[in-house]
């Protein structure tokens, strides 16, 4: 089932273009006028720019002419090759043009019905998990009848051009595209998962085999439908633009067309193998201005792929901004690279199906302790865990996890003299196995991972986490911002994402009766020692039981020994805080499980903090030498509800 679709200032395509056509008049977008506030907001634009619709710049103007290619776009005055790269990487996909341009042949012209045009286009944009359709008009600021900002290479073909309003409209203006980056217009284009790669890193520029991981990841990547750019970081403003010696251009963004193995030499009956050679297409938005190094367009290396080769390549030996080049001159060359993942998510597909956990939150402020979901990040201890917090379950023994955090689009304030992104992160703790209510105090939990703080709109974390339960808080740096954001997770099984939205057990009818509960307890259970199951020479399969009023939690079950590192934890709502906590050893048995002892804690150790070195001891009291083990056990008692 497709996703629900949100509308723009609430316009209707539909609906607004039948009211064009009953009235016979071209659509004015009344949200986004043909005027300078559209164009500008921090300076007044030139007074030549006008605003023409496609049939006053050309006699046949068309949506796409020959379909639509990477090759059609090219870069106007305005600042924003990361845009244009990012059109240029989404006509590659047709799936993904589809979804950005919907139903494009009922917008595109027909001049066998010319009734039926209404100078009115709408696309479709992905935001925070929704799609967000946008309606405009057709009317593009021009000069001297030519378009002045995004345009195709034929006169006639205006997708690109009226794709780069809508975005612009999305933004608040024209003026809010001049600067940006690729792979959030991607993210815009497709909902896809952005991870960042530093090629600067020396394991990338000089060590061959992180380069062929590298290659074979990027490889994968695009074959699945992703999306992947690239740039060149400027080491300072006025660097920026600024043409190397091998014609790349600093600060400046490109798009990835092409990964591939490129075969060198003719292949013949007596010699079947032959070399290949890693290589990647560029594009820079430009249109011109190409790669000097080996393999540009006139050199001579060429010459070693067959001519068959050169056309299942596509070969294009003209300036058009387009180029080739060895995929280590590309790590050796550029800086940065965003690779922008579609994830799998169907069962249907051959590749690897990942499983999706999805929230959309906000962080706010409140004056009431407990709503306050707006923190700041670790550094603050006093309203860190005001955050909003979100647990998973690892299931597997290991499993990889990805982590993907975006704030909202800030352009939209540029304004009013803001816009730029806050800056943003979390921190993954792992958690007790029973926990279900959201955390406040900090002793006893275990920071696992931390992302880095940037001040982009996404923040990207991959790693293995080992079996257990964690909790995610996505933190701006500082406390107290308003913002909205989309928190996604991604795992090899389903890991029961959710939001942990209770503070506290709530307060129902039934505590009059039985009582509401006074203290929280955590108990750590690290290690079993020497337990010995009867009847048995060799280890028994051990597991550990938490016995806590009428709770009970279990552990994995550990195989065939005597002893074993649990590191188990289990939190507790206490109600009657006078009775103790058992801690019990199982053996695992397909039959019946046979109890191996157990130990029970005080209701209040002397130090709750110390570990506790007990002996295991029977249910009806049986001598310690006939039940040989000892548990290491730490508790703690916490404060971790506020008002308990």
């Amino acid at each position: 089932m497709a996703p629900p679709v949100r509308h723009l200032k609430n316009q209707n395509f539909w609906q607004l273009k039948n009211e064009c056509m009953k009235a016979g008049t071209l659509y004015e977008d009344p949200e986004f006028p043909a005027s300078n506030e559209s164009l500008f907001y921090s300076k007044a634009p030139p007074d030549l720019i006008q605003w023409k619709r496609p049939g006053e710049l050309c006699d046949d103007p068309r949506l796409f002419v020959d379909g639509i290619s990477h090759h059609d776009l090219h870069q106007g005055k305005l600042g924003n090759c990361w845009f244009v790269a990012a059109c240029s990487c989404l006509a590659l996909r047709k799936t993904h043009w589809k979804k950005v341009i919907p139903k494009w042949k009922t917008q595109e012209w027909d001049p066998r019905a010319p009734h039926r045009y209404a100078g009115i286009f709408h696309f479709q944009f992905w935001c925070l998990g929704d799609w967000v359709d946008v309606v405009i008009d057709d009317r593009l600021p021009s000069m001297d009848g030519n378009l002045i900002y995004c345009h195709s290479n034929v006169k006639n073909e205006f997708w690109s051009a009226l794709l780069e309003k809508a975005y612009a409209k999305l933004a608040g203006s024209y003026e809010a595209l001049d600067g940006g980056s690729t792979a959030d217009a991607i993210v815009d284009f497709t909902g896809a998962v952005t991870e960042s790669v530093d090629l600067a890193d020396d394991k990338y520029r000089v060590n061959i085999a992180e380069q062929t991981k590298l290659f074979t990841e990027l490889l994968k990547v695009h074959r699945r439908g992703g999306l992947i750019c690239c740039h060149l970081k400027a080491p300072s403003y006025n660097d920026m633009e600024n043409v190397t010696p091998m014609g790349l251009v600093k600060g400046h963004a490109y798009s990835v067309t092409e990964i591939k193995k490129i075969s060198l030499g003719e292949k013949t009956l007596c010699f079947g193998k032959i070399s290949k050679l890693y290589m990647v297409r560029m594009r820079n938005p430009w249109g011109v201005r190409e790669w000097r190094g080996a393999w540009n367009d006139d050199s001579e290396e060429w010459k070693k792929v067959s001519k068959s080769e050169k056309r299942k390549l596509g070969l294009i030996m003209q300036n058009d901004g387009e180029f080739w080049m060895t995929f280590e001159d590309w790590c050796k060359n550029f800086t940065h690279a965003d690779v922008c993942r579609i994830i799998n998510t169907s069962i249907l597909s051959r590749h690897k199906t990942w499983e999706k956990g999805e929230a959309c939150g906000r962080w706010t402020k409140n004056e009431e302790v407990l709503l306050n979901r707006s923190g700041g990040c670790f550094n603050n201890r006093n309203t860190f865990l005001q955050n909003p917090q979100y647990i998973f379950e690892v299931k597997k023994e290991e499993d990889e996890v990805l982590v993907y955090l975006q704030q909202e689009d800030q352009r939209i304030l540029k304004k009013s003299g803001k816009g730029d992104s806050f800056i943003i992160g979390f921190e993954i703790l792992k958690v007790e196995h029973n926990r279900q209510y959201r955390i406040h105090a900090m002793h006893g939990q275990e920071k696992t991972a931390s992302s880095p703080y940037m001040n982009l709109r996404s923040i990207f974390l991959r790693k293995v986490f080992k079996k257990g339960r964690y909790v995610i808080i996505p933190t701006t740096f500082h406390p107290g911002i308003i913002c909205d954001f989309i928190l996604r997770l991604f795992t090899d099984v389903s890991s029961d994402f959710r939001e942990l939205q209770l503070d506290k057990p709530s307060v129902t009818c039934w505590n009059f009766l039985w009582g509401y509960p006074q203290r929280v307890t955590q108990v750590l259970v690290q290690s079993v020692e020497g337990v010995q199951q009867q009847g048995r020479t060799e280890g028994a399969d051990l597991y550990i039981a938490i016995k806590c009023e009428n709770e009970r939690v279990s552990s994995e079950v550990y195989k065939n020994t005597t002893s074993a590192v649990f590191g188990m934890k289990a939190i507790f709502y206490r109600k009657r805080i006078n009775e103790p906590i058992a801690i019990q050893v199982w053996g695992s048995n397909i039959l019946c499980d046979q109890f191996l002892g157990q130990v029970l804690l005080a209701a209040s150790p002397k130090d709750p903090k110390e570990e506790q070195s007990l002996q295991l001891h029977n249910k009806d009291g049986r001598a310690a030498e006939e039940m040989p083990g000892r548990i290491n056990v730490k508790v703690v008692s916490s404060d971790d509800l506020h008002e308990l």
